[in-house]
């Protein structure tokens, strides 16, 4: 797979501030590489997303964008593959296979996703045509847009967790 970004779209600070959040949490460490943030502008989500990777490292980047439609385009242009992530769209498994060695521009909605979304969309995918979280539909995306290699990497930040059965163990200053 080539670059992934995960765009945000719809987003609304006072109901949606946390789940744009785990969005952003989940793409970055499941191997996305930028995230982008569409609706209403909010600086504590973009400043909260920065300050995971000052801290946990990564070169995930995130960014703000009014034009959505406009950024689809010009990702579109560049020869990106669109995949929205919807419960009314056809099985994301084929798919994914289909673009593996592509940039993909992975479409997240928050509230009432645009008929303009579907339609620029080169695929509309369901994780499981059901109601769920589009934390868990993006994390199972990544988990297969990655091979399941999106775990494990060293992130090379000041933070890290150092594995074990039982308790918490955090390594810091280690990639100062």
């Amino acid at each position: 797979m080539g670059k992934i970004c995960v765009l945000r779209l719809g987003h609304r600070p006072k109901r949606d501030r946390r789940i744009t959040t785990h969005v952003f949490l989940a793409a970055r460490a499941l191997g996305a590489d930028e995230g982008v943030l569409c609706g209403e502008k909010d600086e504590s989500v973009i400043a909260g997303i920065r300050k995971v990777c000052a801290l946990w490292g990564g070169g995930f980047q995130i960014k703000y964008e009014e034009d959505w439609a406009g950024f689809v385009a010009s990702r579109k242009k560049a020869g990106w593959v669109v995949a929205h992530l919807t419960m009314y769209g056809e099985d994301f498994e084929k798919p994914v296979k289909a673009f593996s060695k592509k940039n993909v521009l992975v479409v997240v909605g928050a509230g009432k996703v645009p008929r303009e979304a579907y339609a620029l969309a080169d695929f509309n995918l369901a994780v499981a045509n059901q109601p769920h979280s589009e934390v868990s539909a993006l994390a199972l995306f990544l988990d297969r847009a990655r091979g399941g290699k999106g775990f494990g990497k060293d992130m090379k930040g000041k933070l890290r967790i150092v594995p074990n059965k039982c308790g918490k163990l955090v390594v810091r200053g280690e990639n100062e």
